[in-house]
C-alpha cells in the first residue's frame, strides 16, 4: 500500500494522501518524501497514525470547503453572492468589470469556473399524445403547426352499382365491359363494348352487344363483325336481343360462308346486296315473332344490327357492309375521318344499308353502335383525339383500344360498342 502511494507525486493526488496517511511524516514539512506539502490549514505532519479513518475523512471535507487545493490555492470562484478569499477578505476586484472576483490562478493551479444556473422556464412546446395509426382524431394546430390548412373533403368513389340479377339467366351474366382482338389475314381487329355512365347510374345491364366470328378455312374463309344495339329501355331487355340478333347474324352467314366468299373474290356485290338483304330481311322477321319471348311487345323491331364482312384471301380487299337500323360505319384515312354510311338506306318499313368499301394498307375501318357514333359525328375534339391515337402504323394493344373510346362529359352516357379494323 505504501508502495503504491508513494509512486504518486502529483499535487493533485494530496487529498488521497490526506486521507490514508502516505507519505506523512517528517519530511513532509521540508518538502522531502512525498515531494509536496499538506494544504494550508492542516499541521505539517499531516495526520498521525492515532488518527481514525473518520477524522481524516472529516478533515480533508473541511480543508476542500475551505475552498483550497494543492499548494494552498483558491479552487475557484465563490458561490454567488460576496466573492472572499479562503481568510475571509474580500476578493480583489475583476480586472475587466471592476467588481469583485477571485484572485488569478498561480502556476499549476487549477481553477474552476462558476456559472448562475438559468431559472427554469416553462416551454410554450407541448408533445402531442401518442395516437394509434389509422385513427387519428383531429386536433387544434400548435404554434409548431404554422397555418392549418383546411382538411380535404372526403368524396365517395363514383362506383358503379351491381345490375339485379335475373334467376333465369345467372349462368350467363351480363359484364360491364367486354374486350377482344385478335388477327384475321391481312387485318388486326379490336372490339369493345362497354356500359354508359347512365346505364351505371340506374344499375341496369349494358344493352349492346357485338360478335367478332371466323367461318371457313383457306381461301373462302370468311370473318364476321357484328355489333347490335337492342331496342328496348330495359337493359336487360335490349341485351337480349342484341345478343339474339348478332346470332342470327353469325347462324346466316355460316350457313351461306362459302357463296358469300365466292361472290366477294368474284367482285359480284349485286348478288352480294341481294343475297344480304334476304337473308337480313327473314332473319329480322323471325326477330320479330320472338318479340314477346325477348320481352319486348309483340312484332316489335327488336334491335338494330350492323355487320362487316372480310375475306381471308388477302388477294380480295372488298369490305362488305350491311345494317338495319341506326349506328355508324366510319373510315380513318390520311389523319382524317370518313363518314361511310350508306345514303340509300330504302324504304322506312325495311330499312336495308348495303355497301361495298375497298380496303387499302393503313386504312381504320370504325363499326359502332349509336352511343360511340354520336360522338364522333358531334364532338370535334373526340374525333381527333382518337383520329391521333389510331393513326400510328401498328394498331394498339386492347388496353389502348379500350381507354381511346372514352368519350367526355355527355358523351359518355350510352353503351358504347365499337370494332376496329386495321388494313396492313
Amino acid at each position: 500500500m505504501e508502495q503504491q502511494g508513494a509512486g504518486r507525486g502529483r499535487e493533485d493526488d494530496w487529498w488521497w494522501r490526506e486521507l490514508y496517511g502516505e507519505g506523512s511524516g517528517a519530511g513532509g514539512e521540508d518538502g522531502e518524501g512525498s515531494g509536496t506539502g499538506p494544504p494550508a490549514g492542516t499541521s505539517a505532519g499531516g495526520t498521525d497514525a492515532s488518527d481514525t479513518l473518520d477524522e481524516r475523512i472529516e478533515s480533508v471535507l473541511r480543508t476542500m470547503g475551505q475552498g483550497q487545493g494543492p499548494g494552498g490555492g483558491a479552487t475557484g470562484a465563490p458561490l454567488p453572492g460576496t466573492a472572499r478569499d479562503p481568510a475571509g477578505r474580500p476578493a480583489p476586484e475583476h480586472p475587466a468589470s471592476g467588481g469583485p472576483g477571485p484572485a488569478a490562478p498561480g502556476p499549476g493551479e487549477l481553477t474552476l469556473r462558476s456559472f448562475e444556473p438559468r431559472p427554469w422556464e416553462p416551454s410554450s412546446w407541448e408533445p402531442r399524445p401518442w395516437e394509434p395509426p389509422g385513427r387519428s382524431a383531429p386536433r387544434a394546430a400548435g404554434p409548431l403547426d404554422g397555418a392549418a390548412a383546411p382538411a380535404p373533403a372526403v368524396r365517395a368513389p363514383d362506383t358503379p352499382a351491381f345490375p339485379e340479377a335475373e334467376p333465369d339467366a345467372l349462368a350467363d351474366p351480363v359484364p360491364d365491359t367486354v374486350l377482344d382482338g385478335a388477327r384475321f389475314g391481312p387485318v388486326a381487329v379490336r372490339a369493345v363494348s362497354q356500359r354508359g355512365a347512365d346505364v351505371h347510374r340506374r344499375g341496369d345491364v349494358r344493352g349492346e352487344a357485338y360478335l367478332t366470328a371466323r367461318f371457313g378455312a383457306g381461301r373462302n374463309a370468311l370473318f364476321l363483325v357484328a355489333v347490335a344495339t337492342g331496342r328496348s329501355t330495359t337493359g336487360a331487355v335490349a341485351h337480349r336481343a342484341a345478343r339474339a340478333a348478332c346470332a342470327w347474324a353469325g347462324g346466316a352467314v355460316d350457313r351461306n360462308a362459302t357463296r358469300l366468299a365466292q361472290d366477294l373474290r368474284a367482285g359480284r356485290r349485286d348478288a352480294l346486296r341481294a343475297g344480304l338483304q334476304r337473308l337480313t330481311d327473314r332473319g329480322f322477321g323471325a326477330l320479330r315473332g320472338r318479340a314477346a319471348e325477348l320481352g319486348m311487345p309483340a312484332g316489335a323491331h327488336p334491335a338494330a344490327l350492323r355487320c362487316l364482312l372480310l375475306p381471308a384471301d388477302p388477294q380480295c380487299r372488298t369490305r362488305v357492309f350491311f345494317a338495319v337500323g341506326g349506328g355508324g360505319l366510319f373510315r380513318l384515312r390520311h389523319g382524317g375521318w370518313e363518314d361511310l354510311e350508306p345514303a340509300d338506306a330504302g324504304p322506312p318499313t325495311a330499312p336495308f344499308r348495303f355497301r361495298a368499301v375497298p380496303g387499302r394498307p393503313g386504312d381504320v375501318l370504325l363499326l359502332c353502335g349509336t352511343g360511340l357514333a354520336e360522338p364522333l359525328s358531334g364532338d370535334p375534339d373526340f374525333a381527333a383525339r382518337l383520329a391521333a391515337a389510331w393513326s400510328a402504323p401498328a394498331p394498339p394493344d386492347l388496353a389502348g383500344f379500350l381507354a381511346a373510346v372514352q368519350p367526355r362529359g355527355a358523351g359518355d352516357a350510352k353503351d358504347r360498342t365499337a370494332v376496329g379494323v386495321w388494313e396492313s
